[in-house]
């Protein structure tokens, strides 16, 4: 089954998880991707239009198809089996954030990559919005005095109905807010160094869904606020304050602006970036493995104050 990349052949990929994202994101990116021929699908409650469908990995994998990848998008409580099971096979694996529910969960499967000699990547979507690239190359060699987050949402609109991201290791306002995370380690010199945390809980849900964060980043203080009931209007903002003006990455890192300046902004690319990476790391024979989005978050959750607030239903 393994398929090293190498040349024009395409490398054969089953999509895990055919949920809202792999719909509105996965299968265009796929579909437009020459480097991959999207072969499969992976899922218990609807597939691929003229492609084989299984019900779980094992079937998959017993099923003698011809595969090279498999790309995961379903949630994150029990990615670690099925990651797991595709990476022993011998196939390379890249997952949608967050990578899995634990720290240790990625840890191992970084492990279990490299034993067997096959791609992992954990994806961090919007580190690949249009202005990031730009705002940390404006960053470089200059001193960062604060910075602020502010990441509000509507649970109802981007994630309707979907009840597993407000149940234990769904992460909650986490979800969101993880990508706002996800860029903000990306771009910094420093790390990210979480202070306190302050965590609201429904009173009928166990994750949370609205945080506020205290960090630092070197000898700068950094807030973040995170909002999942945020209606009208959507914010996706990060404003960072340095020695030589202030940086504001808007829409989620799609528009950049220095000292009230737009000075980049683009299209939504961020998954067609995502597997053209994957494509040539694959190719490459390496693997990504970046937990610090998610280290952060399992942070907040160690040392945030919880707060119960009223009960939530969608």
């Amino acid at each position: 089954m393994q398929h090293d990349g190498h040349g024009a052949t395409p490398i054969r990929l089953a999509l895990v998880g055919i949920g809202k994202i792999a719909q509105d994101q996965h299968i265009p990116a796929l579909q437009s991707d020459k480097s991959f021929e999207l072969v499969a699908a992976v899922s218990r409650s609807g597939g691929i239009e003229n492609l084989p469908c299984f019900t779980d990995i094992g079937d998959l994998l017993e099923s003698g198809l011809d595969v090279d990848a498999v790309s995961l998008a379903t949630p994150p409580q029990g990615r670690h089996a099925i990651a797991g099971a595709a990476l022993d096979a011998g196939l390379h694996v890249m997952l949608e954030k967050p990578p899995a529910a634990t720290v240790s969960e990625v840890a191992d499967l970084a492990a279990r990559a490299r034993a067997a000699g096959v791609t992992l990547f954990t994806t961090w979507h919007s580190r690949e919005a249009a202005s990031v690239d730009a705002a940390r190359d404006w960053l470089a060699g200059k001193t960062l005095r604060s910075a602020r987050i502010d990441w509000r949402e509507d649970i109802r609109v981007w994630h309707p109905g979907q009840e597993w991201i407000l149940q234990p290791g769904g992460l909650g306002v986490f979800d969101p807010g993880i990508n706002a995370l996800s860029i903000v380690t990306a771009i910094l010199a420093d790390p990210l160094l979480l202070q306190s945390a302050r965590l609201e809980f429904p009173a009928n849900r166990q994750a949370p869904i609205a945080a506020q964060l205290s960090l630092r980043s070197g000898e700068a203080a950094a807030e973040a606020a995170f909002d999942f009931l945020q209606t009208g209007p959507q914010s996706w903002d990060i404003v960072l304050e340095t020695d030589s003006g202030r940086l504001v990455l808007s829409d989620g890192g799609q528009r950049l602006a220095i000292d009230g300046a737009e000075i980049s902004a683009g299209t939504d690319e961020e998954y067609p970036r995502l597997y053209r990476r994957f494509a040539s790391l694959v190719r490459a024979s390496a693997s990504d493995v970046d937990l610090a989005p998610l280290q952060l978050v399992a942070d907040a959750f160690l040392l945030g104050e919880r707060v119960e607030v009223p009960p939530f239903s969608f």
